[in-house]
């Protein structure tokens, strides 16, 4: 007897409304998610449940559990190793582990939605470096949304005065290390899935990790293992939400839904601290997103022809640590 064959279902097109409002909600989730992991770094960080956990302790947890999950998927998946990049795997897995540390340590120690914002810096590090390492062209514009940016940071940072975050200077140094691991992912996006690179990131990230925790290695209690694990789960769902935000749509048409991490980290930090943004770091704030939301602009057609890799790669790029 033979079987009549369902039908295939016609795909959506790239762009249609219903691929679109799904890449919207996956960002959202994303976003949601990465400000959860920057919570739990700030409560494990304040001791809360237990002792206070060094930095290097809750990157460490972050890539050890993020790695359980993204490893039980690579097992399933099973993705080639042949051809592998290893240097280049190993420097950005370095520069990531960086970033993250010390974006942990900036979230414990100043509100959660100052040194988020300060993060966002990153795509502009990412511009500054494909510049000069990948002889991007950058149209001038975007050096001005650059220099918008850089004021909102200093208005956070507000050097010279009483106000002076010197935690804002870490902020600082891991959006300049986030920055610079794109560059190195931006290149190994090229020839590898991104299964792959998953995979051998939170596995280089978890050993180099576990080895600079136990220099500092304090028995966190259960709860803070429960938040530990909640940490690398929720950093590992929100690597995944956001590669299928990318797969639906356009980059430039959905990376703005990322910088809503910035509310969800305000209203976290507000429900669970008290902490709410003053008047001057909300204006810091607006510069930073608004001059980085620039850069997802298309570019014009004149920058599309003198631009090898657009500069609104790299902001699409700005994938979760």
């Amino acid at each position: 007897m033979v079987v009549p064959q369902r039908a295939a279902e016609p795909r959506l097109p790239m762009n249609s409304r219903p691929r679109f409002l799904v890449a919207i909600s996956a960002m959202v989730g994303a976003s949601a998610l990465v400000a959860v992991t920057m919570l739990i770094a700030k409560t494990l960080g304040l001791g809360a449940g237990g002792n206070s956990l060094h930095p290097l302790q809750v990157s460490a947890g972050r890539f050890v559990f993020a790695l359980s999950i993204i490893g039980s998927v690579g097992l399933w998946m099973r993705p080639s190793f042949v051809g592998t990049a290893w240097r280049l795997h190993v420097g950005r897995s370095v520069c990531g582990w960086l970033g993250v540390t010390f974006l942990f340590a900036a979230a414990a120690r100043m509100p959660l939605a100052d040194a988020t914002a300060i993060s966002f810096l990153s795509p502009l590090v990412t511009m500054g470096l494909a510049a000069l390492l990948l002889n991007e062209r950058v149209q001038s514009m975007r050096w001005v949304a650059a220099l918008v940016a850089l004021a909102g940071a200093l208005v956070l940072i507000r050097p010279g005065t009483d106000a002076f975050q010197p935690m804002a200077l870490i902020a600082l140094a891991a959006a300049g290390f986030m920055g610079f691991e794109v560059v190195l992912v931006k290149k190994l996006s090229d020839g590898e899935v991104p299964i792959r690179i998953l995979v051998i990131n939170n596995t280089i990230g978890a050993a180099i990790a576990s080895v600079a925790a136990s220099f500092v290695w304090v028995w966190p209690s259960f709860g803070q293992w429960v938040l530990l694990f909640i940490l690398g789960a929720a950093m590992a769902g929100a690597q995944g939400l956001f590669i299928q935000a990318l797969k639906r749509t356009d980059a430039s048409r959905v990376i703005p839904f990322f910088y809503m991490t910035l509310i969800f980290v305000t209203i976290y930090d507000f429900v669970l601290f008290g902490a709410f943004p003053g008047a001057v770091a909300i204006a810091g704030a607006v510069l930073i997103v608004g001059g980085v939301l620039f850069l997802t602009l298309p570019l014009s057609g004149r920058g599309r022809r003198a631009a090898r890799l657009g500069t609104g790669s790299a902001v699409s790029k700005h994938r979760p640590k």
